[in-house]
């Protein structure tokens, strides 16, 4: 703060009475209509010896300039010079009038605040009024009434008395040969006298050697002589009583200024750390946050990283970095706050050259004296590796090993690039031929051992960005990524039937198959990965029908099917208008309860000519025409109407098209149809398949939960085949997972199905979801799968799909024990 020049006399305590005053006169001064009242009527006239407690300031853009001054004004600015800025006067004074005067100015009204000023070490308050006026000659002026207020007061001394710290000076005391010895308390302040438990009367002028306090410790006194023998300054922690304090001394000849603070809780504190860093299972160590130098390590960290703890303690952080990384590690360090944790996985080197995969959290501490980070680390690579694995099933056929059609999929829509709509990919899809005879000749056993081989060759043969997969049973899938010719793709679809048809040595047993390949190339074939595999599949239809060990390209003039395809679309226009369509029902076997507990209907068309139409045939063809939204409606309603004639323990599923999620009312649809039957939710579930996800999942996912808000039940159909994800079931909490019949089907002779099986039965059970199989034709395989832990199963069994005229008669003839009855 500035000097300024001593105020005559003392505060006038009559002039607190000046504030309300000026206030009343600005406010009468204020004329109807107007914003701020005119100068001459606030600030000239009877004033008297307010004036001199006034500066007037002119209000210049957004700067202010002093116009005029009064005596007692003048003294506080220490000038008395006018028509100069206001900021090149004393900074203190030049804050306390602009703000004043910015507050007056934005509110159109007087504004009083108080203001501190520290002069020659004393701290005065100040009141400060701020008066906003109109100037006849146009823009604004502002005066400002200031006048000191109460006692001044020492600002050294009240830091001195309050601060919690003792405060204590000490003069040495020398004998007759001028050697120091002992110390005398010239001065201290109350801290010191509470710290130290001695009354201010008895500690002022005691000695050290007098006893009685904590200094008065041998120690204490030894190291306050080195301090004065050698001009230092330095600490000192004690132990007094049950308390911990810590000595800061400054040595300035014979006189010893000393800070005598309390660090008992910080000690705790350190002791409690300590206990906790040292004692941890978990890595933990601290690094010095500038020179990275490792500060501290803990037994953990030792017997995990292998380095021994000396060899620790000499090396930096970056020596347990792969130097790939040090870039990105040295500037996630630069942007560390107090607090923090991995946003990502970091590679960690151990002391056998190993590396190791970790998540790190870190927060900034003080260690002996300096600014570290304590870090505990999580190692998370066997986590990784049992992630990667569960990732690789995921994606991989786990008989073959060959990519499934899930990483399939994602790798011809990759290749498929939108932006550049010239590019030729080519598809091709495999059908072995005579692998069949193999399986009825040799078994499944060797069928397996021959799809392992088939699959060798083929990934022998196909390199680079291409993509070889199987999709299932002897069906086979390529993918030519590179922007290849049709000339090209000929050629290396006859090399490959060759290399697949080339015999097989199986234990002394020389086996021969051989190849049939359908292949689709875009854009002309198609743009999208299920037109091209669509397309591909009739071309592999059309070299199966000419005999099999050829390939042949898709062409448009294969439109036999198109044209059955769009007699199927008149037929089913006709027949939702002709009641045509039926729902039958197949009862859901409780296990556990051994029961039927609901029943899932199924969509039934009886031409009037052809007979029974599969709903394989005709539901891909309504969904396509959008008359599966229509359709779908019809048998929610049906369903719903029909369950509430059952016994209220009998739940209904009924399964729901991708497509009737993009009309955007199936909430509404599905309300209507309970409201309709006066079925209660919690008896209706809902059964889709995971393609719901493959288009606006965050829409459908909204729908999916809208719909469990409800109080429907929501089931994943046909897990496990398809586009099956595990992602799926972290997208929607899931109430029904239903194992598809293809690993049913296949389970008394394949281990592998067996294991998918206890797979989807085990991740059921662990999140809490019904599993339910579909499928079920044998009593082997329903003691399979009650092994197994499934919690529900349907199948022919139990019972095909019946009219609803059946029902009662399936729940009487059933009862109680519906495997017995089966």
């Amino acid at each position: 703060m500035i000097a300024a020049r001593q105020l005559s006399g003392s505060p006038d305590v009559k002039l607190f009475d000046d504030i309300p005053a000026l206030q009343r006169k600005w406010r009468a001064a204020v004329r109807p209509g107007q914003i701020l009242p005119g100068y001459e009527e606030v600030m000239l006239g009877s004033l008297g010896r307010m004036a001199d407690h006034i500066v007037l300031l002119k209000v210049e853009g957004e700067t202010l300039e002093v116009s005029r001054s009064g005596r007692y004004v003048q003294q506080w600015l220490g000038d008395d010079r006018w028509g100069i800025p206001l900021d090149v006067l004393a900074p203190d004074c030049v804050r306390a009038l602009t703000e004043a005067a910015n507050c007056a100015l934005q509110a159109n009204r007087p504004h009083l605040m108080v203001a501190h000023c520290v002069r020659d070490g004393l701290v005065h308050t100040y009141d400060i009024l701020a008066l906003p006026t109109a100037s006849r000659w146009g823009g604004r002026l502002v005066g400002v009434y200031v006048n000191e207020q109460g006692t001044r007061y020492n600002l050294v001394d009240a830091i001195f008395s309050s601060t919690d710290e003792g405060i204590v000076s000490l003069a040495a005391i020398r004998d007759s040969a001028s050697q120091a010895f002992d110390f005398q308390i010239v001065h201290h302040n109350q801290g010191a006298s509470r710290l130290l438990k001695v009354s201010p009367a008895d500690l002022q002028w005691r000695k050290l050697s007098a006893g009685g306090h904590a200094l008065s410790l041998p120690s204490v006194t030894k190291w306050l002589l080195s301090m004065i023998a050698n001009g230092q300054s330095g600490q000192l922690e004690i132990d007094s009583d049950d308390r911990n304090l810590r000595l800061s001394a400054t040595a300035f000849g014979d006189l010893v200024s000393l800070t005598v603070s309390d660090v008992t809780d910080i000690k705790r504190r350190e002791a409690s750390f300590r206990l906790l860093f040292d004692s941890n299972p978990m890595p933990m160590w601290v690094f010095d946050a500038e020179t990275m130098d490792f500060l501290s390590v803990n037994d953990a960290a030792v017997a995990h990283y292998g380095y021994d703890r000396a060899t620790f303690l000499r090396m930096q952080l970056k020596e347990i970095w792969p130097r790939d990384e040090w870039e990105l590690h040295t500037r996630a360090l630069m942007q560390l706050g107090d607090i923090y944790q991995s946003d990502r996985n970091w590679r960690h080197l151990k002391a056998d050259g190993s590396e190791i995969e970790v998540l790190t959290y870190g927060r900034r501490v003080m260690f002996e004296g300096r600014d570290g980070f304590l870090v505990a680390v999580v190692d998370i690579t066997e986590r990784r590796k049992a992630e990667a694995r569960v990732a690789h099933m995921a994606h991989h056929d786990a008989l073959t090993d060959l990519p499934n059609r899930v990483f399939y999929q994602e790798r011809l829509a990759q290749a498929l690039d939108h932006d550049n709509p010239t590019k030729h990919v080519a598809v091709l899809c495999i059908d072995l031929d005579l692998f069949k005879n193999v399986n009825d000749s040799f078994g499944h056993p060797m069928g397996d051992r021959l799809l392992k081989m088939v699959a060798a060759r083929m990934r022998a043969e196909v390199r680079g960005n291409n993509l070889a997969a199987r999709l299932g049973g002897d069906e086979f899938a390529v993918v030519l990524a590179a922007d290849i010719t049709p000339n090209e793709a000929n050629d290396f679809a006859a090399r490959l039937i060759e290399i697949i048809s080339a015999p097989y040595d199986m234990n002394g047993v020389e086996v021969v198959i051989g190849a049939s390949i359908g292949i689709a190339m875009s854009p002309g074939d198609g743009d999208t990965s299920e037109e091209l595999m669509r397309n591909a599949d009739m071309a592999l239809y059309r070299a199966k029908s000419e005999g099999g060990g050829v390939h042949r390209f898709f062409e448009r003039e294969m439109d036999r099917q198109a044209q059955k395809r769009r007699d199927m679309e008149l037929d089913l226009r006709s027949a939702f208008a002709d009641g045509e369509f039926e729902l039958h029902y197949q009862p859901l076997v409780d296990l556990a309860a051994d029961r039927i507990t609901g029943f899932e209907a199924l969509l039934r068309w009886k031409h009037p000519d052809k007979g029974m139409i599969s709903p394989a045939d005709f539901i891909p063809v309504a969904e396509d025409i959008g008359l599966i939204v229509t359709l779908g409606e019809w048998v929610l309603r049906k369903a719903c109407a029909e369950a509430a004639k059952w016994p209220d323990d009998i739940k209904v599923a009924v399964n729901l098209s991708p497509v009737q999620f993009r009309s955007r009312n199936l909430v509404q649809v599905v309300v209507a149809a309970l409201a309709y039957s006066g079925l209660s939710p919690h008896r209706l579930e809902l059964e889709i398949t995971e393609s719901v996800f493959l288009a606006e999942t965050e829409a459908n996912l909204a729908i999916l939960h809208q719909l469990r808000a409800l109080g429907v039940r929501i089931s994943m159909d046909d897990f496990g085949t398809g586009y099956s994800s595990l992602s799926y079931l972290r997208s929607f909490p899931f109430d029904k997972i239903k194992i598809d019949r293809s690993f049913v089907k296949d389970l008394i002779e394949r281990p592998d199905c067996v294991a998918i099986v206890r797979a989807i039965s085990g991740l059921g059970r662990s999140m809490n979801i019904t599993t339910t199989a579909e499928g079920v034709e044998t009593i082997d395989q329903l003691d399979w799968l009650r092994a197994e832990g499934c919690n529900e199963v349907q199948g022919f069994l139990f019972s095909p799909a019946k009219p609803a005229s059946e029902i009662e008669n399936l729940l009487r003839r059933f009862g109680s024990q519906a495997s017995q009855a089966a």
